[in-house]
């Protein structure tokens, strides 16, 4: 039985028997019906991704605020698959002492992520860039005895923990049609097409979902090749949108849109769906980066009122916004200063509002850049 997205396929037979599901190759057929809503959705969407790049091209501490939110995006796409840790976590000093597993998750994909996005330089889109990128994300973590960087030879299937094949919520490709199906998908992120863009993207992430074409990480991966693709494209030049705040939020309704096109063939509710995912991020991202921007501005005119213990107290602000939860020692060695000048400047913050203390005893205490963080924090 088959509908305009795909066919399940019978596997094995008699008792073992079951059915996967082939996914018709991209763009589908018949073609994407443009009504109204989708028209009014698209408008939007691309709205705000102009002005999220506009607003990129203007602020010029732009590379940091991206490297930080591509933590919060790690972070965001770790936790819809059930990762729990936090920003502080994430951004801890003393990070390799207590390093707990779902940590390491985040910063693999941080690593991960950073890694793709540097591999577009010198490699288009492909299936090499996407199995490169996978061998970071699960290298050295729980996934790692799932072939890290490989296509699965496998049938794999999704359902709860420890729901056997027969229970399964659905059954990806088996892995002769899932290879056909990768090689479909690899010509489509380099084929000309006259849907829109973020169209494309949306039937991308879908595809690349329903594959499923690692034994683990998929989720993951899938979330990260939206990016790359508007990179790709030329529709991001920085790496700005992040759509997993959205998805977490409305995770069920994430997993029952994307069921809905393998069962009934239909892509329009899910293009929708995904505009608005975008519209919503790209806002966000807008806000938040005129937000710190306006906190970086205001801070240091507050740090230039020191007279002329600023010129230190800028140094250690400059660290801080690459670090914003920091402890003594270790500032005072990555900035090659004495312990002492760092922690007189670390007073001087705290006594003008920039700094907190949050934690630990005398010598190890920790201090951490409260608002900034209060921004980054929120969805998380």
């Amino acid at each position: 039985m088959g509908n305009r997205s795909g066919t399940f396929k019978t596997q094995l037979s008699e008792e073992m028997a079951y059915q996967s599901f082939l996914p018709s190759p991209l763009p589908p057929y018949p073609p994407i019906e443009n009504d109204d809503e989708m028209t009014q959705l698209l408008i939007q969407a691309n709205t705000w991704i102009a002005k999220l790049e506009s607003i990129s091209s203007l602020i010029p501490q732009i590379a940091l605020l991206m490297s930080m939110y591509v933590r919060k995006e790690a972070l965001m796409s770790s936790q819809i698959e059930g990762t729990q840790c936090t920003l502080e976590d994430v951004l801890d000093p003393t990070l390799e002492l207590n390093a707990n597993r779902d940590v390491a998750d985040v910063i693999n994909y941080i690593k991960a992520a950073e890694y793709a996005i540097n591999r577009l330089h010198t490699l288009p889109l492909c299936n090499r860039l996407i199995r490169e990128t996978h061998a970071v994300l699960m290298t050295g973590v729980r996934g790692q005895d799932k072939s890290p960087g490989e296509f699965r030879i496998s049938q794999n299937w999704i359902g709860g923990m420890g729901i056997s094949l027969k229970k399964a919520r659905f059954i990806p490709p088996h892995p002769d049609d899932m290879v056909v199906a990768m090689s479909d998908l690899e010509k489509y992120l380099n084929a000309p097409d006259t849907l829109d863009v973020l169209v494309r993207c949306a039937l991308i992430h879908y595809q690349f979902e329903t594959i499923h074409p690692f034994l683990d990480g998929n989720g993951r991966i899938g979330r990260l090749l939206i990016t790359l693709f508007l990179l790709d494209q030329k529709i991001l030049t920085t790496p700005a949108l992040y759509t997993s705040y959205f998805l977490k939020k409305n995770r069920m309704e994430y997993y029952d849109r994307l069921t809905l096109v393998r069962s009934k063939g239909d892509y329009e509710q899910w293009i929708k769906y995904f505009l608005k995912a975008v519209s919503e991020s790209a806002q966000d991202a807008y806000e938040n980066i005129i937000r710190l921007a306006k906190l970086h501005d205001t801070h240091v005119s507050r740090i230039n009122t020191l007279g002329r213990a600023r010129l230190t107290a800028l140094q250690l602000f400059s660290y801080l916004e690459h670090n914003p939860i920091m402890e003594i020692k270790r500032t005072a060695e990555a900035m090659q200063l004495s312990f002492n000048t760092i922690a007189s400047a670390v007073k001087r913050l705290v006594d003008i509002g920039i700094l907190v203390q949050s934690g630990g005893n005398q010598r190890g205490r920790t201090f951490s850049y409260k608002e900034y963080l209060d921004i980054l924090r929120e969805g998380t």
